[in-house]
C-alpha cells in the first residue's frame, strides 16, 4: 500500500522520511518495469529512500550499484523483516536474521558501491520467543549500517500480539550511537511520545498511517483529529488525483488507482471517530462492533464490507464494471 500516490498524501499530513514499497532484487536486475517503478520517487518527498529485498551478496551489490547510478534517493534500505513464506524460503526477509555471514557480506558488498546511506529492517527474530536482534545489532555496527529499523514483533507473531516496545528500548541502547527507530502500533499521538521515551531516535509508521494518514499532524500537533467523514472523502479525491497522474487517466490506470484505493479502505475502516470514542485513543488491534457514524458517509468508511468501499471507490472514479470483485491482499496472509 505504500505506493507514490499514497506517500504524497502522508507527506501532505507531514510525513518525514518516506520509502519506497519493498522491490525484489531479482526483478531489479531482469529490467521489470513495474519493478523499477517502485523506486520512482516524487518531487515531494524530500528525504526518500528505496527499500529491497534478496538472499546474495552478488546480486544485492550489482543491485546497489544501479540503484546508486540510476535513481535519485537518500538511503537504500535491506527489508531484512518481510514474513512473506515465499521470500523467507529463499533465505530473503526475515531469512537473513538467521544467516549472519551472508547478511554481513551483502552489507558490506552493498555499503561498498553506495553513495549514500544504507539502512536496516529487522524484527525481533524469527521464532516467538526467541529474540536474537539484539545479538545482530551488535554485529550490525560494525558491519557499516547507518540506521536500524526495529519492528517490535516474530516472524511467526505477524499482528497476532502488540508489538514489544521494552525489547526496541532495550536494542535502541545497544544500538547507539548508530541511530535506531522503534515501529509497531503506533495510532495515535500519545503511542508516538511512548515510544519516543523508549530512547528510540524516530519512529516507523506503517499500518498507523494506512488507517489515519493524518496520524503525522496529529502527532506533529499532539493532538486527537476528529476529522469529519468529508474531509476524509477529500484525502481519497487527492490520491485518486495522484493515481490518475502516476497511473495514467485511461481504463488501466483508472482500474488500477481503484485497486489500491480498495487495498488502502480494507484499513482505513478501522478508523473510528474520535468524536464517538467513549475513551481516546483508539488501539491499533481494537476491532469495533458495527456502529452508526454520525452522518451516511462516515457509516459507509466504517463499513467492514468489500461492496462498500467498492461504492465509496464508484463515487471517485465511477462505476465498476459488471465482472468486478476484489479480495484484500493482508486478508490472505497477514492474519492467522
Amino acid at each position: 500500500c505504500g505506493n507514490l500516490p499514497f506517500r504524497r498524501v502522508c507527506k501532505r499530513f507531514g510525513a518525514d522520511i518516506t520509502c519506497g514499497e519493498m522491490a525484489m532484487c531479482t526483478n531489479l536486475l531482469q529490467g521489470h518495469q513495474s519493478e523499477w517503478a517502485l523506486l520512482k520517487r516524487h518531487e515531494s518527498e524530500d528525504m526518500f529512500g528505496v527499500q529491497v529485498e534478496g538472499c546474495f551478496p552478488d546480486t544485492m551489490t550489482r543491485c546497489a550499484e544501479l540503484i546508486n547510478n540510476y535513481t535519485d534517493v537518500d538511503f537504500v534500505d535491506i527489508n531484512s523483516g518481510c514474513p512473506i513464506d515465499l521470500v523467507y524460503k529463499k533465505g530473503g526477509g526475515c531469512g537473513l536474521m538467521t544467516r549472519t555471514r551472508k547478511f554481513e557480506q551483502i552489507i558490506k558488498g552493498m555499503n561498498s558501491v553506495l553513495d549514500v546511506p544504507l539502512t536496516v529492517k529487522i524484527r525481533t527474530g524469527v521464532q516467538e520467543k526467541s529474540n536474537i536482534a539484539h545479538k545482530l545489532i551488535g554485529e550490525m555496527k560494525n558491519w557499516g549500517v547507518s540506521m536500524i529499523t526495529l519492528h517490535g514483533r516474530s516472524r511467526e507473531q505477524r499482528y497476532t500480539k502488540l508489538a514489544d516496545w521494552d525489547y526496541i528500548s532495550t536494542c535502541a541502547k545497544l544500538a547507539c550511537p548508530v541511530p535506531l527507530f522503534g515501529n509497531g502500533d503506533i495510532l495515535s499521538y500519545e503511542d508516538a511520545m511512548k515510544a519516543r521515551e523508549t530512547g528510540v531516535s524516530g519512529v516507523m509508521i506503517a499500518r498507523g498511517a494506512l488507517i489515519k494518514p493524518w496520524i503525522f499532524t496529529e502527532i506533529k500537533e499532539s493532538r486527537h483529529w476528529d476529522i469529519s467523514s468529508s474531509e476524509r472523502l477529500d484525502i481519497l479525491k487527492s490520491f485518486t488525483n495522484f493515481g490518475l497522474e502516476h497511473w495514467g487517466s485511461d481504463t488501466r490506470g483508472v482500474e488500477k488507482t481503484r485497486n489500491f484505493m480498495l487495498e488502502w479502505l480494507s484499513f482505513m475502516c478501522r478508523y473510528i471517530p474520535v468524536g464517538l470514542l467513549e475513551r481516546v485513543p483508539q488501539k491499533i488491534n481494537e476491532r469495533p462492533p458495527y456502529y452508526m457514524g454520525r452522518d451516511y458517509l462516515e457509516s459507509l468508511m466504517a463499513s467492514q464490507n468489500v461492496e462498500n468501499w467498492i461504492r465509496i471507490s464508484e463515487m471517485l472514479l465511477g462505476p465498476v464494471p459488471k465482472t468486478f470483485n476484489f479480495l484484500p491482499k493482508h486478508k490472505a496472509n497477514s492474519y492467522k
